[in-house]
């Protein structure tokens, strides 16, 4: 797994950006870190759910990129201060009150890397 320690890769994470939208749930990254790359997504798991990187997008910079894209020979620069929105397409898995997330990227430098958060939704 990752060499980058896990509390630091939470604050990655935009706690309060946890949202049912049309498309299906959407939440925030921005990387707070240092320049990188993402070089694959393994999965993004909500809950009881796991979407595999067909079902999910990535927004960042006016580009959406679908995560099935995203490969070491195909990587995404993420440079310090950068947000992005990860959407997991057609996703209905929320529920009230605190939900789990679990998402597992691909970094050339770090390897694997396992980021397992939770934040709260409230169903409007």
């Amino acid at each position: 797994m990752s060499i980058i320690p896990e509390f630091l890769m939470k604050r990655v994470y935009k706690k309060g950006s946890l949202k049912q939208t049309e498309d299906g749930v959407c939440f925030d990254l921005k990387n707070v870190l240092g320049p990188g790359f993402i070089s694959g997504f393994s999965f993004v798991k909500i809950n009881d759910a796991i979407f595999e990187a067909d079902k999910v997008k990535f927004l960042t910079q006016g580009s959406e990129i679908p995560a099935e894209a995203v490969s070491e020979e195909n990587p995404i620069g993420f440079r310090l201060g950068q947000e992005g929105t990860l959407i997991l397409q057609g996703a209905k898995c929320l529920r009230d009150g605190i939900n789990q997330i679990i998402i597992e990227l691909m970094n050339p430098e770090a390897g694997k890397v396992k980021l397992s958060l939770s934040d709260h939704f409230q169903a409007a």
